[in-house]
């Protein structure tokens, strides 16, 4: 195992979908067509793709990570996003909170000034 290398949200709307992530995490995708759309965050591939005979769930919780938790976690809320769960430390400096997407999608933020990408 060599690590996480990508997560996927997948998305009813995809063109909306594509303008919302743009904008809530800053950058355009490098990589656009109708069956997938991928973003470069920090070295990290976020991706798009069409919820068409999907299912989602949210038994299992990525968490990006941010420099400024509680300003990150309210541009998402401000964007549309729903609470999921407000920023709160779990020990230490390590701060994390959630939302959810306009397609119901979990999205995880967390702050750990310790991390490095190793």
């Amino acid at each position: 195992m060599l690590g996480l290398r990508t997560c996927i949200y997948r998305v009813s709307e995809l063109d909306k979908a594509i303008k919302w992530y743009s904008e809530a995490f800053g950058i355009e995708p490098y990589f656009n067509e109708p069956y997938y759309v991928g973003f470069n965050i920090g070295r990290y591939e976020l991706g798009l793709q069409p919820e068409e005979g999907s299912t989602k769930g949210t038994n299992v919780e990525a968490y990006w990570g941010v420099d400024d938790i509680q300003s990150s976690y309210d541009k998402l809320i401000a964007l549309g996003a729903t609470i999921q769960q407000a920023p709160m430390n779990v020990g230490g400096e390590l701060m994390v909170a959630s939302v959810i997407d306009p397609w119901n999608n979990l999205i995880g933020l967390i702050y750990n000034p310790s991390f490095t990408l190793g």
